[in-house]
């Protein structure tokens, strides 16, 4: 409920601080005294775009605040959620600088205007005749006939298991997409994977092939080494181990004589023993070395092969050639696991869309038996606003192949305001003051059904008077029963139902011209009223008629 509104340095209000209660509000004034100032000063609190056009004193910033009392609203989720501090008395309020920069708090904490508008539409739900046309809008029509089937809840878990449904869709459609053009490269992996993977590579084979193959090419020459070293060690004329055994057998006599000899005897003798063994070796490589053209080719094929896998994949080693080929194999099993995560997929697919299928027939059920009744109680609704003609029909088409984020079903609302003439949609038949009556009639039907917000209701009698306003004040007087009512009217027949009435007035001081509110006492309405039946200049008969209408 909005509880208080102050309004500084806007359009024509300098300071103005206002109190609402409970019931019903009415405000009245002369044209352009400032009643759509108040709404467009209600309007940057509830999250419109400001200017600095909004400023009276280009020098000074704006200020609008609005307390509200949210006790019964349910909104402590929504505060936690965009980490805002939680009161039973919450006040919201909007400052523009002279450069048209605007802030927005709620309980002083800053907030940006998405979430206050978010936060707007739980306090304040302004109705006005170009509100009407959210009447053509399918979700406003389907809304109305969720809240009277008293399924909300059941839908907005419908909507939760429809949002994940799409997700997963969604998500089936990437895998699919994935899977295309996976299949497009899935035959060049294989073949790349077979070759590689046929070709048997063994990390460091090709290092140890091409030392093979560079001995067995350079054997000849290898031979003739060794021949060469095994005659120079003990074969030929300069036999190395025989002269050196000749020198063991000379220091092996004089080692006694000093410490000295005998360490450079015993590193002769270590060195006859290492030499021997080195011809030994000598002859054991040499018998080894027997030229094998078969084993070459052998060799030459293996490096070719190998040389040629390096070439085609741009690499320089067996080792980066084996993790190609486990790149490939990686790749051939994503491919696999797609396939297989794409028929799981369908299958929940399939599943979540009969739970979705069903939980939509439960709610088509609901709204086909809450149609009918519905269009009864608005007749006699509208009837009560002078409209005994007028008909309401809802048109449901249920389709399971329809099946949408708000199920199986597409409305339509039909009317006519007239006896004999055909239901259309209701863009086609209404008139401006029709659609204004439906809308309230709507508003009056759902009213005792939910907790709705304050409502504000700008000049929705324009275009009606007589015994038509006063139908009208009657059913705007019902919803205030329930729900905190605020209406800007010119007419006297809606103004006498209010619970409080406040006047909007203008004041002139030299060139300066301001708005003001004021709270009218009895005799004050009475006066209001009358001016509103016969003009500037009340009469006795306005002023009866005025006390008439205020005590019906």
């Amino acid at each position: 409920m909005l509880s208080r509104l102050h309004i500084k340095n806007y359009v024509l209000i300098d300071s103005l601080n206002v109190e609402f209660n409970k019931g019903l509000s009415i405000i009245t004034g002369e044209t352009g005294a400032g009643k759509s100032i108040l709404l467009g000063a209600l309007g940057l609190v509830l999250g419109n775009r400001a200017d600095s056009s909004s400023l009276l004193n280009k020098n000074n910033k704006c200020i609008i605040e609005a307390e509200f009392d949210i006790l019964n609203y349910n909104l402590k989720d929504f505060f936690y959620a965009n980490e805002l501090d939680y009161e039973s008395k919450t006040i919201i309020r909007r400052e523009i600088n002279a450069e048209g920069k605007s802030r927005a708090f709620v309980n002083d904490s800053p907030v940006n205007l998405s979430v206050l508008k978010e936060l707007s539409g739980f306090l304040v739900d302004v109705h006005s005749q170009h509100e009407t046309l959210t009447l053509n809008n399918s979700y406003f029509q389907l809304d109305v006939l969720d809240i009277y089937a008293g399924i909300k809840d059941a839908v907005t878990v419908y909507k939760r298991d429809f949002l994940s449904y799409s997700r997963l869709k969604d998500k089936l459609n990437t895998l699919i997409e994935e899977e295309k053009k996976a299949k497009a490269d899935a035959d060049y992996w294989q073949f790349q994977f077979d070759e590689l993977s046929t070709a048997n590579l063994i990390e460091g084979e090709k290092e140890k092939a091409e030392q093979e193959l560079e001995a067995l090419n350079n054997i000849e020459q290898i031979k003739t080494a060794i021949s060469q070293s095994t005659n120079l060690l003990k074969d030929g004329d300069a036999n190395i181990i025989a002269a050196i055994a000749q020198l063991v057998s000379s220091m092996n006599a004089v080692s006694k004589f000093h410490p000295a000899l005998n360490e450079l005897s015993n590193r002769i003798k270590a060195s006859q023993v290492e030499l021997k063994d080195i011809a030994q070796e000598l002859e054991n490589v040499q018998d080894e070395f027997v030229f094998n053209p078969e084993r070459v080719e052998i060799l030459n094929e293996r490096l070719n092969a190998i040389y040629r896998l390096e070439q085609k994949h741009h690499t320089s080693s067996v080792t980066e050639l084996i993790q190609i080929k486990n790149d490939f194999e990686n790749k051939l099993s994503v491919f696999t696991t797609l396939e297989s995560d794409i028929q799981k997929l369908t299958a929940e697919i399939i599943q979540q869309k009969n739970k979705l299928l069903e939980q939509a027939k439960f709610l088509s059920e609901k709204r086909q038996k809450a149609a009918p009744k519905i269009e009864k109680e608005i007749k006699e609704m509208l009837a009560s606003t002078a409209m005994p003609d007028a008909k309401l029909q809802i048109e449901i088409n249920s389709k399971e192949e329809n099946l949408s984020a708000t199920g199986i079903d597409t409305i339509q609302y039909l009317f006519t305001a007239n006896k004999g003439i055909k239901l259309e949609v209701l863009s086609k038949v209404a008139s401006g003051g029709e659609l204004s009556r439906l809308m309230l009639s709507i508003k009056a039907l759902i009213a005792k059904l939910v907790a709705l917000p304050s409502i504000i209701f700008d000049e929705i009698d324009s275009g009606i008077s007589g015994e038509v306003a006063n139908k009208v004040g009657d059913l705007v007087r019902k919803i205030s029963d329930n729900h905190q009512v605020i209406a800007i009217t010119h007419l006297p027949q809606m103004a006498s139902k209010g619970d409080a009435h406040f006047l909007v007035y203008k004041n002139t001081h030299g060139n300066t011209t301001t708005s003001g509110l004021k709270l009218l006492n009895k005799e004050e309405r009475i006066n209001e009223i009358a001016k509103m039946i016969s003009g500037n200049e009340v009469t006795q008969a306005s002023l009866k008629n005025a006390k008439e209408l205020l005590n019906k």
